[in-house]
């Protein structure tokens, strides 16, 4: 028996929809008993039990399959929640906005359907992990790098889909993407770009093909479910030099972002530059407890002790430079004459650190292409093991980093969090993504974190921040914040979703998108 039934939904016709839905993928992939399941939010922020509960999952192996389920659930109104993997665990996981939802999970549909060499580019499945691809990659001795999130388990689409970002030039995954096939709401298959054209040669090599440009309204929507997507991957250099540049107080950052702006736009700095703080660093190798056995946060009278031990300062920016000796010789040097401004910075090469566990020899392996999951360490920082990202966007200002971080960090202390932040410069924008770790189990923390998250989200806003990610609690929180004219863009968004999906079946209130069926 299901644990939720969706909206509207009575219980004989989830059954019959469970039943179909063996029929087409068979009996040991359609999961109803979920009370310990994976489906769930493994890093709840409500202490209320029945939010974000699934009815059930159900788990295709090809896009036939896909296409049946989504007939089925048409013809029954029940609403299918697509995964690729689930893993997003710092924005719910694999778990439904909406209560009784069916999880969708596409983790079977893990092909590699090609990697090419000679134009930088993989077509994958919504199944397919870093892991998995580098792998392929390592196992044929191709000459290509990924860029990869700081979990590598996750999926190569859907962190693309979710607008993820990584550490090498590459950064941008959804910028990367080229190329989707997707099952629309009504079960109709299409192909995207030049992958529209019968017979094409450039579907992973030219993004817009002819006529509108679609791909963008498949991420981070409920338009559609995305099941094959080519994505681009970084030539093999000729030369890798990673670096760290740390800087040693909390009011450095404002310096540090107003000199690594023309920087990062002149392409000076060429990955996917990061500015890093001092506990969101400190605690990949270690906990809290080594440092400061008091409770809620670290006081300042600490921060130099872990400086000191971890070689680490208040900040610390990791780079990598890629190319021919010479080109590398040269723009070293001017990122080593721009940051000399800042007074006590240093400038690190991972051969001087002397750490066995260090930062710059983790981040050295990420800026290079290499899945991990050590970033998961920071979990263990307070014990508890829940965490939540806050990721405001701004300009590449000083201005804004300083106001940001006095904005953010001020309130988590205020509510007796650390600080876990971290400034990643894209080509013309900022994101503080702010990681906190909460212990799941305690009722307590769980609602202090939820009562700052949610002032956060209007202080923000207030300021001119809006996030471009967020967890599944506070999706229509955060929709609600870009409502310029009256929330005209929701308003379209709305438009679309009842046209593409007039029965309301896929993922009701994704990035708070709500079909007609339960706006009210």
């Amino acid at each position: 028996m299901a644990s939720a039934l969706p909206p509207g939904i009575d219980e004989a016709t989830l059954e019959e929809a469970f039943s179909r839905f063996r029929n087409i993928v068979g009996n040991d992939w359609v999961f109803t008993d979920l009370q310990s399941s994976s489906y769930k939010d493994p890093y709840p922020l409500s202490n209320d039990p029945n939010e974000y509960q699934p009815s059930g999952a159900v788990a295709p192996a090809s896009v036939d399959e896909v296409q049946a389920i989504v007939g089925v659930a048409n013809e029954l109104g029940v609403p299918l929640w697509p995964v690729s993997r689930g893993n997003n665990f710092a924005y719910g996981g694999a778990a439904p906005v909406m209560s009784g939802t069916v999880v969708l999970d596409m983790n079977r549909m893990n092909r590699i359907i090609e990697v090419n060499e000679e134009f930088g580019y993989a077509l994958v499945e919504p199944g397919v992990s870093y892991f998995d691809l580098y792998e392929y990659i390592q196992e044929r001795g191709l000459k290509l790098w990924l860029d990869v999130p700081d979990p590598g388990w996750g999926s190569v689409m859907g962190n693309a889909l979710d607008h993820g970002i990584g550490y090498t030039p590459y950064g941008d995954h959804f910028a990367m993407q080229c190329g989707m096939e997707v099952v629309l709401p009504t079960g109709e298959l299409v192909r995207t770009g030049m992958g529209a054209l019968e017979g094409n040669n450039t579907w992973q090599l030219f993004k817009y093909g002819y006529g509108p440009y679609v791909d963008g309204i498949f991420s981070q929507s409920n338009f559609g479910i995305v099941t094959k997507m080519g994505i681009w991957l970084m030539p093999e250099p000729p030369g890798y030099r990673p670096y760290m540049i740390s800087f040693q107080r909390e009011e450095d950052i404002e310096q540090v972002i107003e000199i690594l702006r023309p920087l990062k736009v002149g392409m000076v700095i060429q990955n996917a530059a990061t500015v890093r703080s001092l506990i969101l660093d400190a605690a990949i190798h270690e906990t809290k407890s080594k440092y400061y056995s008091g409770s809620g946060p670290v006081p300042p009278s600490v921060y130099q002790d872990i400086m000191d031990d971890q070689q680490i300062g208040m900040w610390n920016f990791c780079g990598a430079l890629y190319g021919p000796p010479p080109v590398m010789d040269a723009l070293e040097s001017v990122i080593r004459d721009a940051f000399a401004q800042v007074p006590g910075s240093r400038f690190w090469f991972p051969e001087e650190r002397t750490r066995e566990f260090d930062i710059l020899k983790h981040r050295a392996e990420t800026m290079k292409g290499i899945p991990k999951l050590t970033e998961f360490n920071f979990l263990n920082w307070n014990g508890g093991g829940g965490h939540v990202g806050f990721s405001p966007v701004a300009p590449i200002t000083g201005k804004d980093a300083i106001d940001q971080y006095n904005l953010v960090s001020g309130l988590l202390r205020e509510y007796q969090f650390d600080y876990l932040g971290l400034m990643a410069i894209g080509w013309r924008d900022l994101h503080h993504v702010t990681v906190v770790v909460y212990d799941k189990n305690d009722p307590d923390e769980i609602r202090r974190m939820d009562e700052v998250f949610n002032i956060l989200v209007d202080e923000a806003a207030k300021a001119g921040y809006g996030e471009y990610r967020t967890h599944i609690r506070y999706m229509d929180r955060i929709a609600q914040t870009y409502n310029w004219n009256n929330g005209s863009l929701w308003r379209m968004h709305e438009t679309v979703k009842d046209a593409l999906d007039p029965n309301g079946i896929i993922a009701p209130g994704k990035s708070g998108i709500w079909p007609q069926r339960y706006r009210s």
